[in-house]
């Protein structure tokens, strides 16, 4: 008979808000709910002229069809759940707040970021450099570490204490994966990225390949297609 002792627990995904000069940890937001699903979307960066995406004729050129001018642009997208009423073991004075606080401030500036960006403006800085964020990881299992921004970020917030602090929250979450087209030579993001793509080359490489007979080609493994 199984025990629940022996029955695993289940990788939670999550986030993990690194410092891109050491590498460190600085945050771990994991999530409490793993999504039921994930969308994902990869947009292949062609070379060539518009019409080489849409499969127009004319104005593209016809050298460039089959080239690349990077990784695809890969964004992902998933539903959150947040519930303290699920975790009433844990004190939550302040609700879920501080679960979201955490979220949000992914795509805030901080006080004292901005604070120094209004300084440099008092003192006629003329070109006030952009505020640079943490660096940002999604985890879904070993398999899939990647740099991410987000892009998305819409709160459903659905039930509430008597301090009218929320207490249950579904979230929107919306990711672009940064490869080495988005970052720097030689941020640590990039060779992140480049660690993701590996992965996908390992996992690719252990697929079992088909057969042209499967494809009412013949029926060989092998044969030359197009020409002769």
């Amino acid at each position: 008979m199984t025990r629940y002792a022996d029955i695993p627990k289940p990788i939670r995904s999550g986030l993990v808000v690194v410092n891109p000069d050491t590498g460190t940890p600085q945050r771990i937001i994991i999530l409490q709910f793993n999504p039921d699903t994930l969308e994902r979307s990869l947009a292949p960066q062609t070379a060539g002229g518009q019409n080489a995406e849409g499969g127009g004729t004319g104005g593209g050129d016809r050298n460039e069809a089959l080239r690349l001018k990077g990784p695809a642009e890969e964004t992902w997208k998933f539903t959150a759940e947040i519930d303290a009423t699920d975790q009433l073991e844990v004190a939550a004075p302040d609700g879920i707040h501080p679960q979201l606080a955490v979220l949000e401030m992914l795509v805030q500036p901080t006080t004292a970021q901005l604070r120094e960006a209004a300084r440099q403006t008092q003192k006629g800085t003329i070109e006030i450099t952009p505020i640079e964020m943490p660096l940002t990881l999604f985890t879904w299992g070993s398999k899939r570490v990647m740099p991410v921004r987000l892009t998305e970020l819409s709160i459903n917030e659905s039930a509430f204490d008597v301090n009218l602090n929320p207490i249950r929250a579904s979230l929107s979450i919306g990711l672009k994966v940064l490869s080495v087209s988005d970052l720097p030579a030689g941020h640590r993001g990039a060779d992140l990225y480049m660690a993701h793509l590996a992965q996908k080359e390992r996992l690719a490489a252990a697929a079992r390949g088909g057969s042209l007979g499967a494809l009412g080609l013949g029926g060989r493994d092998t044969m030359t297609l197009g020409r002769g």
